[in-house]
């Protein structure tokens, strides 16, 4: 129930056999990612809700981890909400802090990026106002209002924070990995009916690394011309053979070389001059035009290139 209710969010929210398993499973003390297949129901939620707002539809009971895109969107968003996510403040449990001074605070600041987003404006569940934060991204935001690393903190002002680059990397090792690898994310795993077949998403996480300060690498199509995507999954052995597919950068790669970068590197440019030319067509060229400004959109020139998707 706690799974379905508070977690992954179904329109149910009640008592369901569905995650017996990994109830089970984490009740003995079992540890998995429990992380992907969030991820893994958060991403048909995001579709569905594209659809419904370029159709002008209301958006309704999805189902699905409401809190989570709050939560992101929220953190998005908060310089264009004026928020200061660092300066709020919390009740401290004084019946467990029993040695708490009477002249000291009887607050105490966020723990981490969760904890002080879950107070901004839009968080409680309200599909309004996520709808209204979607329309903002479309409509688009200022420069001063962007926030390309919004779990930036550079302060090390949360405690409870994975930072990437200091010296507990080794301890958080695992988590690194998981978190640059490629993967195969399971998809609508929870649901069950004809419209709710199991299938998968590709993670690529390449393509969001300046949120992790690894500046912005070359985008690569680890899964390109090796499966499909978002095939019907009919049975257990089939998600195995998907799962395998992930490429092993245990082997390949040593994180105790690796240094911050917070701006793009010279490896994405050097991809971006080379591919740009290769992802549009004709009736794209205004679009490239906006993404790379130095581009000049011809006025009489017919291109016959193909987009690759």
């Amino acid at each position: 129930m706690w799974l379905d209710k508070f977690v992954f969010c179904s329109r149910s929210a009640g008592l369901t056999s569905i995650y017996l398993a990994a109830a089970e499973r984490l009740a003995n003390g079992g540890r998995f990612s429990l992380g992907r297949y969030l991820l893994g129901a958060a991403y048909p939620l995001l579709h569905q809700v594209t659809r419904k707002l370029l159709l002008g539809q209301s958006i309704g009971n999805l189902g699905g981890p409401w809190w989570f895109i709050n939560m992101w969107l929220s953190l998005h968003m908060h310089k264009r909400l004026v928020f200061d996510l660092f300066a709020q403040r919390f009740p401290r449990d004084i019946a467990k802090d029993y040695e708490l001074e009477e002249e000291e605070s009887t607050t105490r600041p966020p723990l981490n990026f969760g904890e002080a987003a879950i107070v901004l404006p839009g968080t409680g569940g309200n599909v309004d106002q996520v709808s209204r934060f979607f329309q903002t991204l479309y409509e688009g935001l200022t420069r001063e209002q962007r926030a390309w690393m919004p779990y930036e903190d550079p302060h090390t002002m949360f405690p409870l924070v994975f930072h990437p680059f200091n010296d507990a990397l080794n301890k958080d090792h695992d988590v690194m990995m998981a978190l640059i690898t490629p993967r195969a994310l399971p998809v609508n795993f929870f649901g069950s009916g004809k419209t709710s077949n199991q299938t998968y998403e590709f993670y690529n996480p390449s393509a969001l690394a300046r949120q992790l300060a690894f500046g912005q690498l070359p985008i690569a199509l680890c899964y390109a011309d090796v499966i499909k995507p978002r095939e019907v999954i009919t049975n257990i052995l089939e998600w195995i053979r998907v799962a395998q597919l992930a490429p092993n950068a245990n082997t390949d790669v040593d994180l105790s070389e690796w240094v911050p970068a917070l701006f793009i590197t010279q490896a994405y440019k050097q991809w971006w001059e080379e591919w740009k030319e290769h992802l549009f067509c004709r009736s794209a060229l205004t679009y490239r035009g906006m993404i790379d400004p130095q581009y000049k959109v011809p006025d009489d020139t017919v291109s016959t290139s193909k987009p690759m998707f």
